[in-house]
Formats: C-alpha cells, structure tokens, sequence
C-alpha cells in the first residue's frame, strides 16, 4: 500500500524540482499579495446577511477590508456587523433590497462617504427558486428578473460613476453553478454556469 503523501514529503519534493518549488513559491507569493491586497480595500456586498456573502465579508474583513454590507434582512446584517466590528473588523451596513435602485445607490454612496472611496462592489445578492415549469410560478419568475439581473445592472449603475471619477474599481457578481435536479425543473435562465 503507498503511502499517503504528507505536506512535509511535498515540501521536500519542492526543494528537489526547481520546476515545483517555483510553483510553490509562486503560490505562496500570491497568498500573501492577497493578504496585502485586501488591506484597507473598501468593499460592498450586496447579499451580505448570509451563505456567500456573509463568509466573504467575514474573509475581507479579517484581511484588512473595510466592508460595507447589504442585505433585506436587517436583523441578520446587524448581528453580522456586530460579529466583524467585535473582531476588529471595520464595517458599515444598511439595509438594502437591490430590486430597489435607490437602495443600492445609497449603499454605494454609504461607502464612499464613510471611507472616501469604492474598491469593489461585489453584486452578490441572488435566488434561484426552482419548480417545474407548469407550476407557473410567474411571482417567482418575476423576483429572480428583478434580483439576479435589475439589480446587478443597479450595481453596475450607482458604482461604474464612482470607477470612473477615482480612476479605479472592479465589479464583480456572483454566478450559481449547478445543474438542474430534473428535466421538469429547469435552472433558472438567470443563472450562469
């Protein structure tokens, strides 16, 4: 039976290969670029109360990013920012539904008046409610329009401005991956992936 390779084996490995350890230095190096990379970045994140969005905050948050979260459910937000700020974290939040474009328009301003800039705006909000489609679950059909698409071009529109007059920025949003549990419940065309 072989044996289970090891990190310390795998190390050893490295310093014989030059091939490898470059690889691994390589590596190595841009962990800790991210580390610095995030340091005092000002970040929003829309989606931010749970799932993706809470674990990300939580990750800038502990790298050194000033995060500014968005969420409908404020309870949940507020506990989030209880828990970063507790930490150490610096955070601002407001309750934000991004089928609302002023909502998230305000969320964008929040950030630029609290710390002066926007790094990243991260469109992370998101659904994806799946039936088969003769259930005709229109409401739905109509919430993921308005969330998953509206409300990333709202992003796009209260942010690009702000990229534009400081000269710097990055959009980013979120895309579900997945496959279909069935040929009767279709993934949402909304989706990417």
């Amino acid at each position: 039976m072989a044996s289970k390779p090891s990190i310390h084996r795998d190390q050893r490995l490295h310093r014989k290969d030059p091939l490898l350890q470059y690889g691994w230095k390589r590596t190595q190096c841009l962990k800790q670029n991210l580390m610095q990379g995030t340091k005092d970045k000002v970040i929003v994140i829309t989606g931010a109360s749970s799932g993706i969005g809470e674990a990300t905050a939580v990750m800038l948050a502990e790298r050194g990013a000033k995060v500014v979260l968005g969420a409908r459910g404020l309870e949940r937000l507020e506990g989030l920012a209880r828990r970063i700020a507790g930490a150490g974290g610096e955070v601002a939040y407001a309750q934000t539904d991004v089928r609302k474009r002023e909502d998230v328009t305000s969320l964008v301003n929040l950030a630029c008046e609290r710390y002066g800039k926007l790094d990243v705006l991260m469109n992370n909000a998101g659904i994806g409610p799946i039936s088969p489609l003769d259930d005709l679950r229109v409401e739905d059909w109509e919430n993921m329009i308005d969330i998953n698409i509206k409300g990333v071009l709202y992003g796009i529109a209260a942010a690009l401005p702000v990229f534009r007059k400081q000269g710097f920025g990055h959009l980013t949003w979120r895309a579900r991956l997945g496959c279909a549990p069935s040929p009767s419940a279709p993934r949402p065309a909304t989706d990417v992936g």
